[in-house]
Parts: structure tokens; C-alpha cells; sequence
């Protein structure tokens, strides 16, 4: 009998929508698994570790796993309109920032790249202090004056205004405007030693589920709910919306084109450590 596979990924709306079907058995021949529900910045250290099967990373944290894991061509978060925001508790400019302390989500998330990739071009003399908190505990902490600013992402899109913050800037909107891609923000990995037909099984089943979840959106509103942590059943429809797209289905050509163009643009700053020619490559 094949032992399920350890998956690991948020509780956030749109990674539960997605595997809802799978992770509930409901995709034909597709694998059993075995869930556990962690906040981006853990699975970043989870994959680096190589403790899982499957994985929901930041794709920031790529080039630090693609040895041991393979992208998968479905199942993440990319998109347009829903880069992160620098939030503070006064209107201001960029420039306002230097020096400033910025609290953050992860050090290796996409969010924290594209930040540095924006304050490099936007913040005269760089920020100061970088602070790691949990994401739930940004908003709040900016709002009490114990940082500067405040690097957020998802849902808090839309409920920022709910603590008197004030959006400084949009890292999407940057990242789209001096591009032309969509924001990569999530990524699907899997170990490269389940092999090529596991892999490939794999992602079919994840590629299902997310069609089974658009097909019929109420299945998966129990398991969503469940899980969104006393979110408004009508944010967790925009978070939804937002980041559950065409490059969750199939990646396509300007998804590994914005992937490759993050990554690139990352290790020419000395962010990141340079991609192999073929480190994308799925199976």
C-alpha cells in the first residue's frame, strides 16, 4: 500500500480552495494526503530542510531547493493586482522609509524579494532594521508604532483600512510596471525523488482539484472556512478571486517567464543565489 504523501501548506483561502478536492479524496487516482498547515515563513524552512513531500513556498525560496525539489507546473499563486503593500500610519513617500525599521513575513518570502528589488530603486539610502513577524502580527504592530512600516500580503489587501494604515506603496504594481509579468508569489514543490510519474500524477491531481473547486465553489466553502481564521466569509471570496487564477491551473509561458524574470533580476542584486539553465524545468 503507497503511504500518503506529506504535504504542507497554508491555511490561507486560496491554498484551501485549491486542495480542498484532493486533500478530501474526491480526485480520482489521485494520491492520499497527509496535510499539515503552516504559515509561508515555516515552509520556507521546511523545504531548505527537506521535510516534506510536497510543499506551498515562497518562490523567493527557490533557488535554495530546486536540487532536492521540483517546481510544479500548478497549484501556486501568481497573478496581477495583488502584489504586497508597504503599509504605514501616516500617508508618505518612499523616501520617507530610509532608515526606517519594516517589519516583514519572512526573510525568504517572494514578498520580502520584491520589497528589496522596489527599495533598492525607490528608497534613497535603503531602509534600516528588517523585523520577522508572523503575518498576522504586522498590521497590528505598525498600527502601535513598534515599527516603521509593514510588508503585508493576501487578505490584507482589504482590511488594512480596518487599522487606520495607509498603503505607501504597491510591490506589484512596480514589479507589473517595470516588467510587463505577473507577480510570482507562491509556489508548488515536490520532491524529485517520487519520481517522474509520481510527479506527473501529482500535479494532474492538483490541476483537478483546482478545476473541481471553480466547477463547484460551495464544496470547498466548509474547508476554507474552517480554516480561515475568523476571516469574513466576503474577504475570503475577494482573497479567493484574487490569487486562485489561469496560473494556478497551468503556469504557462508568462508564469515561468515572470518566475525566471524575479529570480534573474534577484541574483544580478546578490539576493539570491543564480538558477541553473534547466532548475525550472518540471520531471
Amino acid at each position: 500500500m503507497t503511504r500518503p504523501l506529506n504535504i504542507a501548506y497554508s491555511p490561507c483561502p486560496n491554498d484551501t480552495f485549491v486542495f480542498d478536492a484532493l486533500a478530501h479524496g474526491r480526485v480520482p487516482g489521485a494520491p492520499e494526503l497527509a496535510v499539515t498547515f503552516a504559515d509561508i515563513d515555516i515552509t520556507n524552512g521546511m523545504a531548505e530542510r527537506g521535510e516534506f513531500d510536497v510543499l506551498k513556498v515562497s518562490y523567493a525560496v527557490l533557488p535554495w531547493v530546486l536540487e532536492e525539489y521540483a517546481l510544479l507546473p500548478c497549484g501556486g499563486a501568481l497573478g496581477r493586482g495583488c502584489g504586497p503593500l508597504v503599509l504605514t500610519r501616516e500617508p508618505g513617500a518612499p523616501a520617507d522609509l530610509a532608515g526606517k525599521t519594516v517589519a516583514v513575513p519572512s526573510e525568504r518570502s517572494t514578498a520580502y524579494l520584491l520589497f528589496r528589488l522596489w527599495a533598492a530603486a525607490e528608497v534613497p539610502g535603503g531602509v534600516g532594521e528588517i523585523v520577522v513577524l508572523p503575518f498576522h502580527e504586522i498590521m497590528p504592530a505598525v498600527r502601535d508604532g513598534k515599527v516603521d512600516a509593514g510588508l503585508v500580503i493576501h487578505e490584507a489587501r482589504f482590511t488594512y483600512q480596518n487599522y487606520g494604515l495607509f498603503c505607501l506603496a504597491d510591490m506589484g504594481e512596480h514589479w507589473e510596471h517595470t516588467t510587463g509579468l505577473p507577480i510570482p508569489l507562491g509556489a508548488i514543490i515536490a520532491k524529485r525523488s517520487l519520481g517522474e510519474q509520481a510527479l506527473r500524477g501529482l500535479a494532474a491531481a492538483i490541476r483537478s482539484s483546482v478545476l473541481m473547486a471553480w466547477d463547484d465553489p460551495e464544496a470547498s466553502r466548509p474547508y476554507v472556512l474552517e480554516h480561515a481564521q475568523e476571516m469574513d466569509p466576503k474577504v475570503a471570496d475577494q482573497h479567493i478571486g484574487l490569487y486562485v487564477n489561469e496560473f494556478t491551473a497551468d503556469l504557462g509561458e508568462d508564469g515561468y517567464a515572470a518566475v525566471r524574470g524575479l529570480l534573474t533580476r534577484a541574483a544580478a542584486e546578490g539576493l539570491v543565489p543564480p538558477l541553473g539553465r534547466d532548475a525550472l524545468s518540471f520531471v
